[in-house]
């Protein structure tokens, strides 16, 4: 099925339109092969609130952006390989009903569907389009996943030391490799994690122990040496805003 719609001319007006509902700032989105499996709005969970999200399912790749007019304009494109994806259900709590976790090595976060049964789709689609991806390419299941970050919102003290409260002065970070939020004296320095970024990224005192311990039970002394050293973080080195989590 998916095959047959690949070069149809249904299919090629379709993912034109959602081009240039991203207009110039998007990528193009149009290859051969590629078809647009299905759309609509999931309510994305963010570091500092839940946001509505326009999400595009190809056979390939996950598309989201905000919306700026519904059905009309979105910006700020992210585009997230499918081979890379591997989805888990959530469990309902409180107001957070019919939700799952995308995972990838780069990034994680949890999304909201308005009903059961379009998060029973969403999530059938995906995980067949993922199923169907890597049978082509006889590649393994990704095992590798970025952490999903802890909301703002849960943490009124520091998840490790169990001390600092938060404040207007005394901010909340995140430790990109386990997700917690944090307070800046147990978040001191930075440690790459590849599959993330090419630049170290804040890490808690906690993992970075784990991961430079790690690193030197694997054998890997040159290239511990080369990043695993502490950096203090500035102001300027501070991305928790709310972009970086989006």
């Amino acid at each position: 099925m998916v095959d047959r719609l690949a070069n149809s001319e249904a299919n090629t007006r379709r993912i034109a339109m959602v081009e240039s509902c991203f207009g110039a700032s998007g990528q193009p989105l149009g290859i051969p092969g590629r078809v647009l499996i299905g759309e609509g709005v999931l309510t994305k969970l963010c570091r500092k609130k839940s946001k509505l999200r326009q999400f595009f399912l190809f056979n390939d790749i996950l598309v989201y952006g905000n919306i700026v007019i519904q059905k009309k304009k979105y910006n700020k494109q992210h585009i997230i390989p499918l081979e890379n994806v591997t989805i888990e259900s959530i469990q309902d709590e409180g107001e957070l009903r019919n939700g799952w976790l995308i995972k990838t090595p780069t990034k994680s976060f949890a999304v909201y569907a308005a009903t059961a049964s379009e998060k029973s789709e969403w999530m059938n689609h995906i995980n067949k389009c993922v199923s169907d991806l890597l049978a082509k390419s006889g590649k393994l299941p990704n095992n590798e996943h970025a952490a999903v970050w802890v909301p703002d919102s849960e943490a009124a003290v520091c998840m490790r030391c169990q001390k600092a409260k938060f404040t207007a002065v005394n901010r909340r970070h995140h430790c990109r490799k386990c997700g917690f939020v944090v307070c800046g004296p147990c978040s001191e320095k930075k440690y790459i994690l590849p599959s993330q970024s090419s630049k170290p990224v804040r890490v808690c005192d906690f993992c970075y122990d784990a991961v430079s311990a790690e690193a030197m039970a694997t054998g890997q002394p040159t290239r511990s040496n080369s990043f695993s050293r502490p950096t203090k973080l500035n102001a300027s080195d501070d991305d928790d805003d709310d972009d970086s989590s989006d």
